[in-house]
């Protein structure tokens, strides 16, 4: 990996995998400027950091740009070999309009590689999702692999759409008018790993849910996870590598893993820490009484009971990557919200 002083713009610096992406980064050696929304969350980033281990950011600059508008990022991405496109819209709930989360997604990705490429940036790593792979259905239960895509017109939730159109544009864009722009893309699956703040993505609030016991019980659900440090280490694998030009990488740790796994991981790791760890199964049909009035639980309802495999074949192959194990992933997660006192006590 080069470790030079060579400029990489990170989009979405306050991010859970922006702020994992810096930190390798700023260890590798390389000038990294950064957006936020707003300037002040400045103070919030560099704080990230340093729990983190990142004591010294004197190579990091930041840029106010916001994914909806074009101001900012002529002067983001100037003078920058790499742009890793990190950040995007995750919500908690579902939006009563899709296009809230389709259209940033897009124009977003649209418009950080229209400025990349006319700042002459040599290659941008896009952030896209399992999302835009595995939401229609495979026959003989065979893996994911990344030459599947997601069917927008499939009846499927919102961000899983606006994952999926907004990959799909973003190679229509490199296709056409990319010019010298090369692309790489990396697909994770469910991102767990250390928490750096009380700011973090949905994906986390799976684990610190079941630590403050907040779920009265188990779904039946199944889903791939990946540890931040992995997502983070294949961006930047991605970024340098001759071999990742114009692919995309699904970044999974290992098999797909049962809400019933995680929680016996927990708590037999954790012992009195996850004592408030559920350890019964939900029925179906109660948890689709719960959605109609928890829009987080209405998210995963298509989800339920389905088995789905993925492989991270392509990215050990082309870029040697190793990611640790599913179960270091939970416990690294679990771990970070017991340190930052990110996990409530159960009133007696």
């Amino acid at each position: 990996m080069e470790t030079n002083n060579k400029t990489v713009l990170v989009t979405g610096g306050s991010g859970f995998i922006a702020a994992h992406c810096i930190i390798q980064l700023l260890q590798a050696g390389y000038q990294v400027k950064t957006t936020v929304r707003s300037l002040k969350r400045e103070a919030d980033v560099r704080a990230m950091l340093k729990v983190g281990g990142v004591e010294h950011t004197d190579k990091l600059s930041f840029f106010a740009a916001d994914l909806t508008a074009d101001a900012g990022w002529e002067e983001a991405v100037a003078g920058c070999e790499y742009v890793l496109h990190v950040a995007s819209p995750f919500p908690p709930n579902v939006p009563k309009d899709e296009n809230e989360l389709i259209i940033p997604a897009k124009e977003g990705a649209l418009r950080v590689l229209k400025a990349s490429r006319d700042a002459g940036v040599k290659r941008v790593v896009l952030t896209s999702s399992f999302a835009a792979i595995g939401y229609s259905p495979k026959s003989n239960n065979e893996p994911y692999t990344e030459k599947d895509w997601t069917n927008p017109n499939d009846k499927i939730a919102p961000y899983i759409k606006s994952k999926t159109i907004a990959e799909k544009a973003a190679w229509d864009f490199i296709a056409r008018e990319g010019g010298g722009l090369e692309l790489s893309v990396i697909n994770p699956v469910g991102v767990l790993g250390p928490v750096l703040s009380a700011d973090y993505s949905t994906s986390i609030q799976l684990v610190q849910r079941l630590l403050e016991g907040s779920v009265p019980g188990l779904p039946h659900l199944s889903f791939g996870i990946v540890d931040v440090r992995d997502v983070a280490h294949l961006h930047l694998q991605a970024m340098t590598n001759p071999a990742a030009k114009g692919e995309r990488f699904l970044a999974i740790g290992g098999d797909f893993i049962t809400m019933s796994d995680i929680a016996h991981i927990l708590k037999t790791r954790l012992g009195d820490a996850a004592k408030q760890v559920p350890t019964k199964t939900v029925p179906d049909w109660l948890l689709k009484i719960v959605a109609i009035f928890d829009s987080s639980i209405r998210i995963i309802i298509p989800e339920l009971g389905k088995i789905k495999k993925a492989t991270n074949e392509k990215a050990k192959r082309l870029l040697g990557w190793s990611p640790i194990s599913n179960e270091e992933a939970i416990i690294a997660t679990a771990e970070s919200l017991i340190k930052l006192g990110l996990i409530k006590e159960k009133r007696k």
